[in-house]
């Protein structure tokens, strides 16, 4: 596409020109004051968006090229205080530049984010596992969850951010349910960060250690914020619904809704990570759930973890939580040895894991595709990219259920495949 100087001059009266008090001086000979253009042209080479030619002339007449016009529009970008209905024209022109833009070396930030104001990510995965106890009890699962995480630009420093599951069996062929697993606002500052809404409560260890979580691995409804760079501060309050699962002997545990507050202070700087967590729980119901003392209604967990990367591809990891107020089996933990681990974005990439787990009742709602509430034992994961963004992983972990019994020993099998987009 070209244009003639005059009718993108046009284009650019309204982007750059039009201010209250337009320059006076004429600097181009071949513009003369009676032009219908002159004030736009005098206005716009004095804010510097024109220059002409070193002869002096504008040469109005001239078809301009592409680059020319970019130029133009950069100059009209990085002007200040500029009205917001000029400042809209100049994003669309920015939009049809934009490849001028950036071979100019211009960062067209604001068009970066109005291109798309909406994104989405997703994944369909499908997911079999099998747990096998001593006495010849047998679970097996097979399950399809397909996965939508939008996410929607608010202005330079908030996002909305959402996650919809819908899932089924697929040994039962059962309808699928759609669930609102996630909604939350996000403000994020120079090294301070605020959520609110309904949010992830994956406790620090689970957020880098292969195995996951040994305390909680779900959502909480509240407010979260967190301060710091190396040094991080996380303070989270709300209520949290751990939801209803199954132990090594079948039976189920079921919580209702409880009051939450936690703290996390995490360091994170070169090969090492260190950090330190309280977690509190209370509700009715949670001294079952958790087989708390007779006299307690509230879960307080204390907890450590660590890990040490010893080059790109090679880390040591281990955590440890106690429940104060628990009855019996009051200590959490686990140590992993992990190697590389998949991109979803390489094709042929891979890792794998092998940690030693204990679930007792300082896991509140541990990750347990692998090892299960109240079992201690070994776990050995892997993944691998078999093409790009499909994924591949596996696990398997043998133990023993931390209450003495005839079929204590325990085995369990988990396999999954993930298509993401």
């Amino acid at each position: 596409m070209k244009k003639t100087l005059v009718s993108a001059l046009a284009t650019a009266l309204v982007v750059g020109a039009a201010s209250t008090t337009f320059a006076a001086a004429n600097p181009f000979s071949d513009v003369p004051r009676d032009h219908w253009a002159y004030d736009a042209v005098t206005q716009l080479a004095a804010d510097g968006v024109v220059e002409g030619y070193g002869d002096g002339t504008y040469r109005g007449d001239r078809n301009i090229t592409r680059y020319e016009m970019a130029q133009m529009v950069a100059k009209a970008m990085a002007k200040e205080n500029v009205p917001v209905s000029d400042k809209a024209l100049i994003d669309r022109l920015a939009a049809e530049f934009a490849d001028e833009l950036n071979n100019l070396g211009v960062r067209v930030t604001k068009l970066e984010r109005n291109a798309d104001m909406v994104k989405w990510n997703g994944k369909l995965e499908y997911t079999y596992t099998s747990t096998r106890y001593e006495g010849e009890r047998r679970a097996n699962e097979d399950k399809v969850v397909f996965r939508l995480e939008p996410s929607a630009e608010v202005n330079n420093h908030w996002h909305v951010n959402a996650r919809l599951d819908a899932g089924y069996n697929m040994d039962k062929d059962d309808n699928s349910s759609v669930e609102l697993k996630r909604a939350w606002a996000q403000g994020d500052y120079d090294d301070f960060t605020v959520k609110l809404g309904k949010m992830e409560f994956t406790t620090a260890e689970g957020q880098y250690q292969a195995p996951g979580s040994i305390v909680a691995d779900r959502e909480f409804s509240g407010a979260e914020a967190s301060f710091g760079k190396d040094l991080r501060l996380k303070l989270q309050a709300g209520r949290a619904n751990l939801g209803t699962y199954e132990d090594a002997f079948g039976f189920i545990h079921k919580h209702d809704t409880a009051n939450y507050q936690g703290v996390e202070l995490q360091y994170e700087k070169g090969s090492l990570t260190a950090g330190a967590a309280y977690y509190r729980l209370g509700s009715s119901t949670i001294k079952h759930a958790i087989s708390l003392k007779p006299d307690k209604d509230k879960v307080n967990v204390w907890a450590l973890n660590g890990a040490y990367r010893f080059d790109k591809n090679i880390a040591l990891s281990g955590a440890y939580a106690q429940n104060t107020d628990a009855e019996a089996y009051k200590k959490s933990g686990q140590v992993s040895l992990e190697y590389k681990g998949a991109d979803a974005a390489d094709k042929g990439s891979w890792g794998a894991y092998v940690s030693y787990r204990h679930l007792g009742n300082a896991s509140l709602a541990p990750t347990d595709d692998g090892a299960l509430f109240h079992t201690k034992g070994i776990e050995l994961g892997t993944n691998y990219t078999l093409w790009n963004n499909v994924v591949l992983s596996a696990k398997y972990f043998k133990g023993k259920t931390l209450e003495k019994s005839a079929d204590d020993k325990v085995q369990k099998l988990f396999g999954r495949v993930e298509f993401l987009f």
